[in-house]
């Protein structure tokens, strides 16, 4: 059975999105036609006063449950500040107001666009960031080790990052942010690990030890810190700058292993092959970051491959010349909305997606499109300050998008000022991200809200393995497929592309957090939950540093079947107590 290509997807997903479109806007069109109606708290008796607090609490909201008739949830929804969750759409809205009377589907329609945002974040990472990081990378002359370990392994880790910086800074639920942040980490270093354990295990591969050990070791000591951290339930900014540099020293010492093993090579010449590469004590995050480029690209949406137009010309064989141009038409223009936009404000300056016009038009919108990031940012925005922002970002964007005009050409992409040109398109895909993940984020909040579930389960189960996903796929992929060097390339990419997540996501939340309560501490959020998860997670790496040591380096089924089944059973825990099955 031959595979969906991937047009199709692309079609359902931009689909979903017009769809969801058009019943924003039915909702938005409503509400204006409803603002005269009397405030709730005044019209309709509820079971509790509405009390607008100064800072946003996430479950303040769930006193909708306290209502039965759908019509008393819309007006509460629609009038309690509480309810309204610092993305760009009220969903709360949609789901109580356009479907009051049909919840499953409006069930529906939010797990359609659930699948569209994770596609976003997903496709803006892997078609417009970790190009712009890799042409970056050469352009600053980084050996592919730093480069993996730094620039690439943001690119990997751009999604959990961002979407921990949001939850921490912008919905006010930093739990969401703290258990996505760990939920992914900890499936993708046991659960994903115990699978290509398991699925290469008859060719008794063997890792390189020094890199394992290195990798294990550091990872194991930034949960420590993380732990401690936590039990504190407070930082201060000094304390939240030295966790983040954890980061920078594992680098260090990456580099420094790097230069060693070299050195020796130079004194010890030898023939060197494809499996010295073991020996040299490198984590190939980069290479990591190359296979997940490779998958992500292949749902490629915006563009038509020639095996897709042959797949549908199978498919429509019998019909003309002009019937199939106009179908292959109707695909193009079916897969504009969620392209076009970003197309239209990310530069991109690669020779085989160069195009002129494209480049002139981004960098004349990107800053309108800053000033409306910065604006939807900031609280009691006065008309006069908007405005002015507005005119300010057009006319630069207009003086840059003649100058892009005037030292460009048709044919070719630019040589000269090629550096600003990949800056300009590493920024715009940064916001992008920022704004994709605030979305996200927004959205698991209220799914949370309506299901009566935490936001934080929901942050360490789906938010983590839809950001986890790409990981499983390239990382499993490359073991089966990639030979000796392939495994080593996988696990490598299994620890320190979550060390990265965990030190970078969480430590840059919380030195902005701490920054912005200076001289004050930070008060930590989190529950008993965090330490369940930081003790699997602590327990998986202790085994795996135990077990493979003991088989000679090598990946078998006991050490794989042993980290999946630490993940399971703290699984099940966590949903045996979201069910009330069991109480602590």
């Amino acid at each position: 059975m031959a595979n969906p290509s991937p047009t199709k997807l692309s079609i359902f997903l931009n689909l979903s999105f017009l769809l969801f479109l058009v019943l924003y806007l039915k909702t938005q069109l409503s509400n204006d036609l409803g603002s005269s109606l009397p405030n709730f708290s005044t019209a309709v008796t509820g079971p509790r006063l509405l009390i607008e607090p100064p800072e946003h609490d996430p479950q303040a909201c769930s006193s909708v449950h306290d209502f039965s008739d759908n019509k008393s949830k819309c007006r509460y929804v629609r009038s309690d500040p509480q309810c309204r969750q610092k993305g760009y759409i009220n969903y709360l809205e949609i789901f109580y107001c356009t479907f009051g009377n049909s919840s499953f589907f409006g069930h529906t329609i939010l797990l359609l666009w659930l699948f569209v945002l994770f596609y976003l974040l997903g496709n803006t990472a892997a078609e417009y960031f970790c190009p712009s990081l890799e042409s970056l990378s050469k352009i600053m002359k980084l050996s592919p080790t730093i480069a993996g370990v730094t620039l690439l392994s943001l690119g990997n880790g751009a999604p959990d990052v961002f979407a921990s910086i949001i939850s921490f800074t912008r919905t006010g639920n930093g739990n969401v942010g703290l258990n996505s942040i760990l939920g992914g980490a900890f499936f993708v270093s046991n659960a994903v690990v115990g699978v290509i354990s398991i699925s290469i295990s008859s060719r008794e591969v063997a890792v390189d030890r020094p890199s394992f050990m290195r990798d294990l070791l550091f990872f194991l000591f930034t949960l420590a810190s993380l732990l401690v951290i936590i039990s504190l339930k407070r930082i201060g900014l000094l304390c939240s700058i030295c966790f983040v540099s954890i980061y920078f020293i594992y680098v260090g010492t990456v580099f420094a292993m790097q230069l060693f093993h070299r050195k020796k090579r130079k004194s010890n010449p030898v023939s060197v092959d494809q499996n010295s590469l073991e020996e040299s004590g490198i984590a190939l995050l980069g290479n990591v970051g190359e296979e997940e480029k490779s998958v992500a690209v292949q749902i490629e949406n915006g563009r038509m491959t020639d095996q897709t137009e042959l797949q549908f010309q199978e498919y429509f064989r019998g019909f003309d010349y002009l019937t199939w141009s106009y179908f292959v038409k109707l695909l193009q223009v079916l897969e504009l909305p969620l392209q076009l936009p970003r197309r239209l404000t990310i530069p991109i300056v690669s020779e085989e997606r160069w195009s002129k016009p494209y480049a002139v038009i981004s960098v004349t919108l990107a800053p309108v499109l800053l000033a409306a990031l910065c604006n939807s940012q900031r609280d009691n925005v006065s008309f006069k300050s908007s405005t002015l922002l507005y005119l300010t970002s057009g006319l630069i964007g207009m003086v840059l998008g003649n100058l892009a005009f005037a030292t460009t050409k048709k044919q070719t992409s630019p040589k000269n000022g090629l550096s600003l040109w990949l800056f300009a398109g590493f920024l715009m895909s940064v916001t992008w991200t920022y704004i994709i993940a605030e979305e996200l984020i927004s959205l698991l909040i209220s799914v949370g809200t309506i299901l009566g579930i935490s936001p934080s389960v929901l942050g360490l189960t789906i938010l983590a393995w839809g950001n986890s996903l790409g990981d499983l796929i390239a990382n499993t992929a490359m073991a089966i497929n990639g030979g000796s060097d392939g495994v080593q390339i996988a696990i490598s990419g299994c620890y320190a592309g979550p060390m990265f997540n965990t030190l970078m996501g969480l430590g840059l939340s919380l030195v902005f957090q701490s920054w912005s309560k200076y001289p004050l501490p930070y008060e930590i959020p989190g529950d008993s939950s965090v330490y369940e998860i930081l003790g699997f997670f602590i327990s998986g790496l202790l085994w795996a540093l135990v077990i493979v040591p003991r088989k000679n380096m090598r990946l078998d089924r006991f050490l794989g079947f042993g980290l999946l089944a630490i993940y399971l059973c703290f699984l099940s825990l966590r949903v045996a107590r979201t069910a009330g099955l069991l109480k602590v």
